[in-house]
């Protein structure tokens, strides 16, 4: 979970694929499954939808919890988080944040059906919006959100990237609130940071037909990492050992350093997001709306 400098992702091996999951009929669980926000919940993306496609899980007190007010899980679900917890705490992960927000539990997921369609992207909508009014709670450098997707054709990285931005875009569309001024709305900026609920993120794309074996997971996947976690490690003067440490590692893992890192800090993050190597003139599909919202200037 880095920022403009490096890639996250590891090779998994489980005894359950997800496909194996999606085969045990996960999304045709019981209604009493979803989420029911709180009575006293100022969640604004609350609509029937995403009541029927949200899933913010979390671990509270060591045990699998659909937040935020704690209810159990079926053990499907449970399958799912294994297998995040076995990508997250392989010894060859390299990313030395993954690792923290694992080894405190200060993560948070999701499990949606379609990338970018109506209903994955109000349950996104409604879950992102819950993690960032519980991020100030949590004592922590390192947390991060997971979307995972049941998505058996998203294989390939340009089919991947499509999805991705897709989604993205629907996420953004739905975004009622000022886009986050510490970062640029403009996906050509080398200050471009994807906002959400006025909260900035650092977006990773993982899959299963990723090239780079850091990208590589048994599910699609979108990891927001906030980019508050990255300025707090340069308030400490530790980013860049931070940085130094994640390419190391992901240099061991690969044998080579993510070719879209070029650049880093010069050119727009956007070129990362996703995860393919992206040409030299690729443009990212990406449109802001500018109606009526403020947004930085950077």
């Amino acid at each position: 979970m880095t920022k403009r400098h490096t890639s996250c992702e590891v090779k998994v091996s489980a005894d359950y694929s997800f496909w194996d999951i999606a085969s045990l009929h996960l999304w045709q669980r019981p209604v009493s499954f979803f989420l029911k926000s709180s009575r006293h919940s100022r969640n604004p993306y609350r609509s029937a939808l995403a009541r029927a496609s949200n899933s913010y899980l979390g671990v509270v007190d060591g045990t699998l919890r659909l937040l935020p007010d704690r209810e159990p899980v079926p053990d499907r679900a449970q399958v799912v988080h294994e297998q995040l917890r076995g990508m997250l705490g392989d010894s060859r992960y390299p990313c030395a944040g993954a690792r923290a927000a694992l080894n405190t539990d200060y993560y948070r997921f999701g499990i949606y059906r379609g990338i970018g369609g109506p209903a994955a992207s109000a349950g996104i909508a409604h879950d992102l919006w819950e993690f960032v009014a519980e991020r100030p709670r949590m004592k922590t450098d390192f947390a991060t959100f997971v979307a995972i997707f049941d998505e058996a054709d998203a294989k390939s990285e340009k089919l991947f990237e499509t999805k991705f931005w897709s989604q993205l875009q629907a996420l953004h569309d739905l975004d009622n609130e000022p886009y986050d001024p510490a970062v640029s709305v403009d996906p050509a900026s080398p200050k471009f940071g994807f906002s959400f609920a006025g909260h900035a993120f650092f977006v990773i794309g993982m899959h299963p037909g990723s090239s780079r074996l850091a990208r590589r997971s048994p599910w699609p996947a979108m990891v927001f990492n906030t980019h508050s976690q990255f300025d707090a490690l340069e308030q400490k003067n530790l980013y860049d050992r931070f940085v130094a440490v994640v390419r190391q590692r992901d240099r061991a893992l690969q044998g080579s350093l993510n070719p879209n890192l070029a650049g880093a800090g010069i050119r727009s993050e956007a070129r990362q997001y996703a995860g393919r190597a992206v040409e030299e003139r690729w443009k990212c599909p990406f449109r802001p709306r500018r109606g009526g919202r403020k947004t930085s200037r950077a």
